[in-house]
């Protein structure tokens, strides 16, 4: 092995590329995985929904009314359940006429989650029942008021979910005989009425086109973000790989002109140097697998969190080995490789017999290809509106790509302007010779600059985005967590004991009493609240109609938040169907960090309509320096868990902790990005400095010391970085745009004011000095110590 280092490059570069990408794959694999073992343990996942329109209820009556008429249906209760800061998804069944609704209950396999064929299917039905959960849902749910419901542990429950009786979830939910849908077998008997005779108020649901409420489809956004990472993470290791192989076929110039000589074929020759490139993609690509499953397994609490945080979906935290991400990441690496090698072997396939020792910079860019770059990013820049004229996801992306991928070819360009400029400025020959030599030298690092560029627009788009939503988040807590506590009974008895304990010790009491509901089409929940200052001086409005809280309170108008308003296309004035009769919209509010629609009532018009709601929930205002004793007091009186009672500071702090955690992963991801970006500089600097030795010789003999060039280098590099960073700062700003404007809003459902954060600005900065100087210290010292006898055989040899 003649150039260990060079191996290494290469190696390092495949590895990492493979291991970001393959790591979020298994990510994205396991969530998946954890959607679908959901769908299936449930029995559910592809069979037809009944749901009620808009403005209609679906009760017990109806699923009745359509057993009787032949119709084979099982009824579901879908909600949540809060014990503390832990929110836990119910789910409502009744096994007996699920059975013979799934595939393998007609097979005769149990399909069904909950009580299985040994299980005491009366305990199950009969309150107050029993509950199927794993142990972990059983631990977040210690403590809470289940009525007395039993907790079974079933290692193969859905994570995060409590499966009961369908009548023991409408009991806890307070949703009286309201049923969330009507699960329906895929082939109804024959002669069964139609349904728009039985219930016309009734919607068949396609289970192939997905849903609102279906986990998979609500977080396609999350996934596709971190797909998007990775990939531009695999562009940026790529760079390694393509400056590692570009070095391999330029110094075996002299080998390759040696065995065409001795009458090798060429295609030979050209067949060897792929199966090469083969051997050491699936080498580094296995050990990039190892390496981005042990990302995977750290990243991945990170992601479960971040799923039932801003989506509510319930993954599970732990990770498997699938075929699938496995697969995936090796052919990605042997990909990436082809086409880090493609360049060097058509230009070898072309090349003339006695050419191939020639000297020529193979990685110098000229005058042509940068104009070529500029007219490809020319057409970037004018497919940019177009895909965001298509809208969406899909769309959002694909602009992103056009923007970051059109910058990219164009930095080449603008350094070269640059360093034009800088030539004709120049005084004194070793300075118009410095600012020559990183003109020449510009073409074999465009490559690195490039990776750096979009690692550093990359941190700085998603950074400012983090920060704004960290600010917008922060001052919207201070709104919506006004009140100085917030007191959750264990029954309505001792609720109304707990308000009527109250009554004299606080300045007020905001009961906040909320119960499921379907809006629009999508699972949602209305709340309830009191007419007080405390909303009507504090609440975080987007928009609002004249008079909107005393409209609000004399039932006569409705909030939502701006989730439902986006994703529904709804606006002040516009009517919404509620269960009880549809009401107009006077005002839409932020809700950040809600995955579902909400609706603001009335705390009267919400007792008219939801008298069986759970009335459990309060917020609590007082002195803030009475707020301790108050607690201390309301704890003794009751003997309630810690957990029943928040201050306010406390809710703050635990939903600041839940968003840092949220963007655990962005983080993670931003940091091994420009990581590999930094090595990819350091690969382009070696590669340099291997084939660049004919330059510096001449000016040695001149009289600079060799220090001095090493110095000179260096500076060279750190130039490169800052003029680098400087260009990628508009760029990152106008990928803060379009994530906070647009994918933002296709992903979670509400837009973020913009905030720069000029100490991100200078933090970066300073990271993009860090990163080229750790990068150049190794090829400037090498340069420092090279020996005199190095350089002067540079004149001897056939270069």
């Amino acid at each position: 092995m003649r150039r260990p280092l060079q191996l290494a490059m290469l190696l390092a570069g495949l590895m990492l590329a493979t291991a970001l990408w393959s790591g979020v794959q298994a990510v994205n694999a396991e969530a998946r995985a954890s959607y679908a073992t959901a769908a299936d343990r449930l029995g559910t996942g592809a069979l037809p929904r009944l749901e009620p329109a808009g403005g209609q209820a679906l009760t017990t009556a109806d699923f009745v009314a359509l057993r009787r008429a032949g119709w084979q249906v099982s009824p579901v209760v879908e909600g949540r359940l809060r014990n503390g800061t832990a929110r836990v998804s119910l789910l409502g069944i009744e096994p007996v006429t699920r059975l013979g609704l799934t595939p393998a209950a007609n097979d005769g396999g149990d399909a069904s989650a909950g009580p299985g064929p040994q299980a005491d299917l009366g305990a199950f039905i009969t309150p107050p029942g029993q509950g199927y959960a794993t142990a972990a849902t059983a631990r977040a749910l210690d403590g809470a008021d289940l009525r007395g419901l039993a907790i079974v542990i079933d290692a193969d429950a859905p994570p995060n979910t409590l499966i009961v009786d369908v009548g023991i979830a409408q009991g806890l939910l307070g949703m009286g005989e309201n049923l969330t849908a009507l699960v329906a077998a895929t082939a109804q008997p024959p002669g069964a009425p139609p349904l728009d005779r039985i219930a016309p108020h009734l919607t068949l649901s396609d289970p192939q086109a997905g849903s609102a409420a279906d986990p998979a489809a609500l977080t396609d956004s999350f996934h596709l973000n971190l797909t998007a990472f990775a990939l531009l993470s695999f562009i940026v290791g790529l760079f390694i790989t393509q400056s590692a192989v570009g070095l391999a076929f330029e110094q075996r110039g002299g080998v390759l002109r040696t065995l065409r000589a001795l009458g090798v074929p060429r295609a030979e020759v050209l067949a060897l140097m792929a199966a090469e490139l083969a051997v050491a993609a699936l080498v580094a690509g296995a050990a990039g697998i190892v390496l981005g499953w042990a990302m995977a397994a750290a990243l991945m609490p990170g992601v479960a969190a971040t799923l039932s945080g801003l989506y509510g979906a319930d993954v599970a935290g732990s990770l498997q080995l699938r075929p699938g991400w496995v697969l995936s990441g090796l052919g990605m690496a042997l990909a990436g490789t082809a086409l880090a090698g493609a360049r060097g072997l058509i230009q070898t396939a072309r090349m003339p017999l006695l050419a191939a020792g020639m000297a020529a910079p193979w990685a110098q860019a000229t005058a042509r290809g940068l104009r070529l770059q500029v007219i490809a990013a020319g057409v970037l820049v004018l497919a940019l509106p177009l895909c965001l004229a298509v809208g969406g996801l899909v769309g959002g992306f694909a602009a992103l790509a056009c923007g970051l991928l059109a910058a990219a070819l164009v930095l080449p360009a603008v350094l070269d302007a640059v360093l034009r400029l800088a030539a004709t400025r120049a005084r004194g020959v070793l300075t118009g010779w410095f600012v020559a030599d990183t003109r020449q030298q510009l073409g074999g690092l465009s490559l690195a600059l490039m990776a750096l560029m979009l690692a550093l627009a990359a941190n700085i788009g998603v950074g400012t985005m983090v920060g704004s939503f960290r600010s917008t988040f922060t001052g919207w807590l201070d709104q919506r967590l006004s009140a100085e506590l917030y007191v959750t009974a264990r029954t309505e008895d001792e609720g109304r004991a707990i308000r009527d304990w109250l009554a004299t010790r606080a300045d007020a009491i905001l009961p906040i009493w909320n119960a499921e509901a379907s809006l629009a089409g999508q699972p949602g929940r209305i709340y309830g609240v009191a007419d007080d200052p405390t909303y009507r001086d504090n609440w975080p409005l987007l928009a609002a109609a004249p008079g909107l809280w005393d409209s609000l309170a004399e039932g006569r108008a409705v909030l939502v938040n701006e989730q439902l308003s986006r994703r529904a296309g709804l606006d002040i004035g516009d009517r919404i169907d509620l269960p009880g009769g549809a009401l107009p919209i006077a005002g839409v509010y932020s809700d950040y960090g809600n995955p579902s629609p909400q609706v603001m009532m009335g705390l009267d018009d919400f007792g008219h309509r939801f008298p069986d709601a759970p009335r459990l929930y309060q917020a609590v205002r007082v002195a803030p320096d009475r707020a301790g004793a108050l607690a201390a007091g309301l704890a003794d009186r009751f003997d309630l868990p810690a957990s029943a009672i928040v201050d306010q500071s406390q809710a703050k702090r635990v939903s600041l902790q839940i968003f840092e955690r949220t963007f655990a992963v962005t983080a993670a991801l931003n940091v091994l990005t420009l990581a590999v970006a930094g090595i990819a500089l350091l690969t382009g600097l070696l590669t340099l400095a291997s084939i660049r030795l004919p330059q510096l010789a001449p000016v040695w003999a001149a009289g600079i010391p060799r220090r001095r060039l090493a110095r000179l280098d260096l500076l060279r590099t750190l130039l490169l970085a800052v003029a680098t960073g400087a260009f990628a700062v508009p760029v990152g700003l106008g990928l803060a745009w379009m994530l906070l404007a647009v994918v933002n809003v296709e992903a979670f459902g509400w837009r973020l004011p913009m905030d720069v954060s000029v100490p991100l600005l200078a933090r970066l900065g300073a990271a993009s000095v860090l990163t080229a100087l750790a990068a150049g210290a190794l090829p400037a010292l090498r340069l420092a110590r090279i020996t005199p006898g190095q350089l002067l055989r540079v004149f001897a040899d056939e270069r």
